[in-house]
């Protein structure tokens, strides 16, 4: 069986792809993606990087069909072919019709010999068509003109859109039903098709994990190369004492409890550093990302790799502040977290001022050389990176719960108000409120970075290249 292939957009690019094949006049129109990717071993994934249109004026159009010079988009294949970019025609159905025609079939026959041999390698390349509503399904198209259909077709924006091939062809298990007649058959079902990576799977990884199985989640990948201390076992679920003892990864933990459950969640623990570049490549395959760490370069990092892939990325942050010393000391003065709902093109961490890049230098630098790291910070040059704070196991569910709900209100929304005015849900039991930020603002200093997919170095970053090859 061949690697599935799926293929991946942010909500503007879907917008921008739907505005131009939907002018109005009820004729096919036709644009080209041009596309990052990530070769993965479970999954091959082709990342939207530009979104072109096809000049209308260009095109002979009807509401059946649309032609167009190969030339038109010369231009196109020599900028795939410089950059090792992957093609993908998209072309709309305005009539609704919900499969390839055969004037599809005549037209990609006609069309993609020419990509591959423009376009040189052995890319994939596809054919994708959109409907009225917006929903979308393609096909790769092989340089023998072979077409297998694509797996899955993933909207990172406000709200979370997956179209897949066999959509409807799942039989869900019986103890989701409780949680389809909230959030219907069909969001169960996309849970059941999804890949889902958990970062992190202490305090607020593991409740955050323990739920998205229970939901029916078809592929968890969680990651974390810590293994079990004693001062875990009172915040991690399904943690022992043993384990301790054991010495046990703390993803292996989650892992046997995962299996025990025997829900069908198909587990692939990974016991290593987050930014080790095989943890990187893993997770970029995923669908979805939650970040449940603590650290200022490993929410950078996370962030980074949602961007080059087009994966929306969840962020779950956690502050319980004590007063440290004095007659006071042990007093709680604040209890609150906040879930960041991050998506590919827009905000990132630190357009929302959680941190700075400086934050992330000095946070790197204490990571690969914490002795020079302690050396500018008592000279002064840098700030120190703030040290554990107390964690207690009913916040960190709250935090955990929260961020499931809102990955589940992005599926299937069921808010009174649109989701864009939540991209941030912040709670604090100091003064039992919620307080909400609608997205705004787009991030200077990541969205050239969108759809980038696989690069040398990967993500840009020469450390990862460093590593790489160490």
């Amino acid at each position: 069986m061949s690697t599935p292939v799926t293929l991946a957009l942010s909500g503007d690019q879907h917008a921008e792809l739907r505005r131009h094949l939907f002018p109005g006049d009820g004729e096919e129109a036709v644009a080209i993606l041009l596309c990052g990717r990530r070769d993965g071993d479970r999954r091959h994934r082709l990342v939207a990087q530009r979104v072109l249109g096809v000049p209308y004026e260009v095109c002979d159009r009807t509401p059946e069909r649309v032609t167009w010079p190969t030339d038109a988009i010369a231009h196109l294949l020599d900028e795939a072919a410089a950059k090792g970019l992957s093609v993908v025609k998209v072309h709309s159905h305005p009539t609704g019709y919900p499969r390839f025609s055969e004037t599809d079939d005549t037209a990609d026959a006609r069309l993609f010999p020419a990509v591959h041999g423009w376009v040189e390698g052995s890319l994939v390349h596809a054919s994708a068509v959109m409907l009225p509503g917006g929903e979308m399904f393609g096909r790769t198209v092989a340089a023998d003109g072979s077409v297998e259909p694509i797996h899955l077709i993933a909207v990172a924006g406000d709200d979370l859109h997956f179209w897949f091939a066999n959509a409807g062809a799942r039989d869900l298990p019986a103890f989701v039903a409780s949680h389809a007649q909230a959030f219907d058959e069909g969001t169960i079902e996309r849970l059941r098709g999804l890949t889902i990576g958990v970062v992190g799977v202490s305090g607020t990884g593991s409740p955050t994990l323990e739920q998205v199985v229970r939901l029916g989640t078809g592929v968890v990948v969680p990651v974390d190369d810590d293994v079990m201390e004693d001062r875990n076992v009172n915040r991690i679920l399904n943690a022992t004492m043993a384990d301790v003892v054991a010495t046990k990864l703390k993803v292996d933990v989650q892992a046997d409890a995962i299996r025990l459950m025997g829900l069908g969640t198909t587990v692939i623990p990974i016991g290593k550093n987050l930014w080790h570049p095989e943890v990187i490549l893993a997770i970029a395959q995923c669908d979805i990302l939650i970040g449940c760490v603590d650290t200022v370069d490993g929410r950078y990092l996370l962030n980074t790799i949602a961007t080059h892939y087009n994966i929306p990325y969840f962020d779950i942050g956690v502050r319980l502040d004590a007063v440290r010393d004095g007659p006071d000391k042990g007093q709680i003065r604040e209890v609150c977290g906040t879930i960041n709902y991050l998506q590919p093109g827009r905000s990132s961490l630190m357009s929302r001022g959680l941190f700075t890049v400086s934050d992330v230098a000095a946070a790197g630098l204490r990571r690969n050389d914490p002795a020079a790291h302690a050396r500018q910070v008592k000279d002064g040059y840098i700030k120190g990176v703030q040290g554990h704070r107390p964690a207690v196991i009913s916040v960190n569910m709250l935090a955990a719960s929260l961020a499931v709900n809102e990955l589940l209100a992005r599926l299937h929304p069921y808010r009174e108000e649109p989701n864009a005015n939540f991209a941030s849900v912040t709670f604090t039991l100091s003064s039992m409120e919620l307080i909400t930020e609608p997205e705004a603002g787009v991030c200077n200093i990541l969205k050239s970075k969108v759809g980038m997919g696989d690069t040398t170095p990967l993500l840009g970053l020469l450390e990862l290249a460093e590593r790489r090859t160490a």
